[in-house]
């Protein structure tokens, strides 16, 4: 069977540096959450949602205004008996001038039907491109993750972060 990554596109008016500058703005559109750069080479960035999910990505190939490649280094999701879904996977923004108008192509490769998270993180990506990102380029302002305080397990993030 071919792997069948995720993939979701967006077509947008604004140009392509708009595009790239937005699409590597984590906390704009995915989470205020975040801990770390999210748009220097090589560098390494931590994400979680409560206790829930738990992952630290590294941008790993930067095209500026055409392209943007993060892997998974680590991830952790509290829903699936695999921890290791998600690790060596790749995040791709692919930004091209096609027609006048901007598209963006994000691919989660390695995020294919088999794995147990698929149903939940698609619809996720969904959300977070198809919306949040779409509506930070479109209108300057996304609907990330906020932070969230005392909500959840500190300690458990605090050690999984450490290791």
């Amino acid at each position: 069977m071919d792997k069948q990554d995720f993939t979701a596109t967006i077509w947008v008016e604004q140009s392509p540096q708009e595009v790239f500058d937005a699409a590597r703005n984590f906390r704009g559109w995915w989470s205020e959450e975040i801990e770390g750069s999210t748009e220097k080479l090589n560098e390494v960035f931590f994400y979680h949602y409560k206790d829930v999910h738990l992952c630290k990505i590294k941008l790993i190939n930067l095209i500026p205004d055409k392209e943007l490649v993060y892997q998974v280094i680590d991830n952790q999701f509290s829903f699936t008996e695999d921890k290791s879904e998600w690790i060596n996977t790749k995040l791709i923004f692919t930004i091209s001038n096609e027609g006048g108008k901007t598209k963006l192509l994000f691919t989660h490769e390695g995020l294919v039907p088999e794995y147990e998270c698929y149903e939940i993180c698609i619809d996720s990506w969904g959300n977070y491109i198809e919306k949040s990102l779409f509506d930070l380029i479109t209108i300057g302002e996304g609907h990330p993750n906020p932070k969230e305080g005392d909500g959840f397990n500190a300690e458990i993030v605090r050690k999984w972060k450490l290791k």
